[in-house]
């Protein structure tokens, strides 16, 4: 593999049926930096995706299990690099903009740096449109707020990932909701990432968007459910039990006044209701006490395996 910079640095492009695109993707990454591996992943593609992709010369790695999840899985197990650029196989994303993208990373000694992406004002409905524009904005803050960070564009798919980053990911997405899964891991871990904006086209005629408006929506808000769950369960829990208690105290209330009063509880009912409520509660807390102890050990074994491998050692030009 030739190097840049000394770093072996290899192209991996999830691909699911862009024959139409692919072969302008690998003409244009070599083109923009030829020191590059261009390994193109194929997710069970239905057309030629395959052959024109080893026709413009790239090499091929077919994944059997549908979904961009299950490719990225592949992509970080299988290849051997020290710097990996992922790009989309739509040729929708700015080739000349990669070596910004891993001088970026390699200059600051960042683990993860995004294209976000930016359209032409004429073309702007056609690349992007207003209602992918908005939900990005929505789905983007709404991980900024829970998890922190200053992401401007979490589901863009142009990225690149140090070895580090790539080799401490467990990748447990299995479609489009890979992007915020790898977003909330760099937050986690507290690594260090940075963002290039870079330019977003259209599609090359005869090429389709994979991308479900609602569906994949729907998939990525309930992977940001999920993953607050996960590692934030102090929180959630915290939020379910403190629902519960205040819950079950507006229900004794009136109980416990007439039962001061007349010194009886004709409610019944609804005193052991507000009796299970206020178990219920602390059971909630306690789930989330225990649930952080486990995050916390989870944290520290992602944190050891990222440090196990060590920093690229970029050579200092005279």
């Amino acid at each position: 593999m030739k190097k840049y910079r000394g770093q072996r640095v290899a192209l991996v492009v999830p691909c699911y049926n862009e024959e139409a695109a692919i072969a302008r993707v690998v003409a244009d990454f070599q083109s923009a930096m030829p020191e590059l591996e261009i390994i193109v992943f194929d997710n069970n593609s239905s057309d030629q995706t395959s052959a024109v992709a080893l026709a413009a010369g790239a090499k091929v790695i077919a994944v059997t299990h549908r979904g961009k999840g299950n490719v990225v899985r592949r992509m970080f197990a299988d290849v051997d690099a020290d710097i990996y650029v992922m790009v989309d196989g739509d040729a929708t994303y700015e080739a000349a903009a990669v070596r910004q993208l891993v001088d970026k990373l390699l200059d600051e000694q960042l683990n993860m740096v995004v294209g976000c992406r930016k359209t032409q004002v004429d073309m702007a409905h056609e690349a992007y449109r207003s209602g992918h524009q908005w939900g990005n904005k929505m789905l983007t803050q709404s991980v900024v707020q829970i998890f922190g960070g200053n992401f401007t564009d979490m589901l863009s798919g142009y990225r690149v990932f140090s070895r580090r980053y790539a080799k401490s990911f467990p990748a447990l997405s299995r479609g489009f909701e890979i992007e915020t899964e790898l977003t909330v891991h760099a937050l986690e871990l507290r690594m260090p990432f940075g963002e290039v904006i870079t330019a977003y086209g259209a599609r090359p005629e005869g090429s389709v968007s994979k991308l479900s408006t609602y569906r994949d929506g729907w998939r990525i808000l309930k992977m940001i459910g999920q993953l607050y769950i996960s590692e934030r369960p102090l929180a959630f829990f915290g939020i379910c039990s403190a629902l519960l208690a205040g819950l079950a105290v507006l229900l004794a209330l009136p109980v416990l006044s007439e039962f001061l009063r007349v010194g009886l509880v004709p409610r019944l009912p609804t005193a052991v209701l507000s009796a299970s409520m206020m178990v219920c509660a602390l059971l909630s807390l306690v789930c989330g006490l225990i649930l952080d102890n486990v995050t916390r050990g989870r944290h520290e074994m992602k944190r050891l395996a990222y440090l196990a491998i060590p920093a690229p050692v970029v050579p200092v030009t005279p």
